[in-house]
């Protein structure tokens, strides 16, 4: 796009504010959930609804969502987005019972599904391959400050006001971003292509159900008969997906993509490094507060050293790219990640606060690293026409790592610390440390404490154990399948700017020096 570097920056921060919007209200609703619960009346089972009705439309939606992206216009789409996540925020902090609290969920969880792609798929399309690196590394910092800053703001919004504030506080981002949208971002969009109305159906109601199962995995097992009907119909969806797009004329999802090995690496290294980090806030953060006896905000506020170390190699990153090239940037910050998570797998009480802060520095400065340039691979290899899916393809692909993260490494503490505690404990004692920390207070019982905290450390050993060599595997795939070579030109979609009435542009072509195809 033709477009002074000036307004492409402008343009950027709208991309940054709508991934902003996303990412806090993700982590804010994590602090939000006993005020709103006490307030409303919410049982475990409405809690479980009211954080998982979002992330099953969300997840569900993407790839539809992509595709209509590419089909209607991608500024057209984000802008639908940001309006209903905004309105249902609005709906959601004034809900008068879980009912109608989960119904604002699911319409926020649509309106996400037309934001995320279209944000990725607007950078890849304003930004040529000389910014795109800085550009993404803007974005991906961004979205790192949400994910740390999200639990402080959150019981800062708490204390403050009320549960409310933490959805209300999402209206004037949403606002802010419209407005910038329509003001300053020009349309973009692929060729006309005929609809695919059964791929839609079949990814969304795959997706779906792959995401219930997984969410699901820890608390019943495959062997559940309702944990079995979901993981059967997901598997049936998206096998029929699968070749449905592949004998379409007219397919929804361009799945010759993962012919491609840059393409098909780097989708797998980053399902990899999710599976890693999808556990950590889970993890760590219980154990922060009951091995450290740290309150949820000092929890939140102790990720920051991660976010400094990402927000800093983001910006170094974006800088040497050019130079080493994007295979260089992936393998060593992948790897910088795995010695994080060695580290965090090593940690003990007696070590105190200095193990858990030097891998958090280590798993963000790797993650600054790596991730930006990893994305940048996966997206120079969508043609243009393209860039919806294939933004609704990434964030699929690292949506369904960091669910499968949070279930396995769930399982896995789960499991570790039920296994590890004394045969003679309580039933609610081997289940969770937070019921056998609260028993032993009760009755004095300082053995029965300390077996919880002995069982738990072991139990997170292990989880993150898991978390290095998902992550370490990752590097190796790196090395092994990326190239860094100039690939072959791929041309611009149409693009229109509405509110100045320029025509569009004549197609021009861009190519991508991050990896080429084998």
């Amino acid at each position: 796009m033709n477009l002074s570097s000036s307004r492409r920056r402008l343009i950027l921060i709208v991309l940054c504010l709508s991934t902003l919007v996303l990412v806090i209200d993700n982590m804010v609703l994590t602090v939000a959930i006993p005020p709103l619960a006490a307030d409303l009346g919410a049982g475990a089972r409405d809690v479980q609804w009211i954080l998982d009705s979002y992330i099953l439309v969300f997840a569900g939606l993407l790839l539809t969502a992509g595709s209509l992206s590419d089909r209607f216009g991608r500024r057209r789409v984000m802008v639908i987005g940001l309006a209903l996540f905004g309105a249902a925020s609005l709906a959601a902090a004034y809900a008068a019972d879980p009912v109608q609290l989960v119904a604002a969920r699911v319409a926020m969880g649509v309106g996400g599904a037309l934001i995320m792609p279209s944000t990725l798929s607007i950078l890849i399309t304003v930004f040529d391959e000389r910014e795109r690196r800085k550009a993404l590394a803007a974005w991906s910092a961004v979205a790192m400050v949400g994910l740390v800053g999200g639990p402080v703001l959150g019981g800062a919004l708490i204390a403050w006001f009320w549960w409310g504030a933490v959805f209300v506080i999402n209206v004037p981002i949403a606002a802010l971003a419209i407005a910038a949208a329509l003001t300053l971002m020009p349309e973009s969009k692929g060729p006309w292509r005929k609809a695919d109305p059964v791929g839609m159906i079949l990814s969304t109601s795959g997706m779906t159900a792959l995401v219930w199962t997984i969410i699901e995995l820890p608390a019943h097992g495959l062997t559940h008969p309702a944990t079995a009907a979901t993981g059967a119909l997901a598997v049936l969806a998206l096998a029929a997906f699968v070749v449905w797009e592949l004998r379409c004329a007219h397919p929804m999802v361009p799945l010759g993509l993962f012919r491609d090995r840059t393409f098909s690496g780097s989708s797998l290294s980053l399902t990899l490094v999710q599976i890693g980090n999808g556990g950590l806030l889970l993890v760590l953060t219980q154990y922060l507060q009951y091995m450290l006896g740290f309150t949820p905000t000092q929890a939140g506020l102790a990720f920051i050293p991660m976010a400094v170390a990402s927000l800093a190699c983001n910006t170094l990153g974006a800088r040497l790219g050019g130079r080493v090239g994007a295979r260089a940037q992936i393998v060593t910050g992948l790897a910088v990640m795995a010695a994080g998570f060695a580290l965090l797998a090593v940690t003990t009480p007696a070590r105190g606060l200095a193990f858990p802060l030097a891998g958090l520095l280590l798993i963000g400065a790797g993650g600054g690293t790596a991730m930006p340039a990893a994305i940048a691979a996966l997206m120079g290899r969508v043609p243009a026409e393209h860039a919806g899916v294939g933004s609704a393809l990434n964030d699929t692909i690292q949506q369904m790592g960091a669910a499968l993260g949070v279930a396995v490494l769930g399982s896995v503490l789960a499991a570790g610390y039920g296994a590890a505690m004394p045969a003679t404990a309580a039933a609610a004692a081997r289940r969770s440390i937070a019921d056998a920390l609260a028993a032993a207070r009760l009755t004095g019982d300082t053995t029965l404490a300390q077996a919880a905290r002995d069982a738990f450390t072991a139990a997170m050993s292990s989880a993150f154990a898991i978390s290095a060599a998902g992550v370490l595997a990752a590097a190796v795939l790196a090395l092994i399948v990326l190239r860094d070579a100039r690939t072959p030109a791929v041309p611009h979609p149409t693009t229109t700017d509405a509110p100045e009435r320029e025509p569009a542009p004549a197609p021009t072509t861009t190519t991508d020096a991050l990896a080429t195809r084998s």
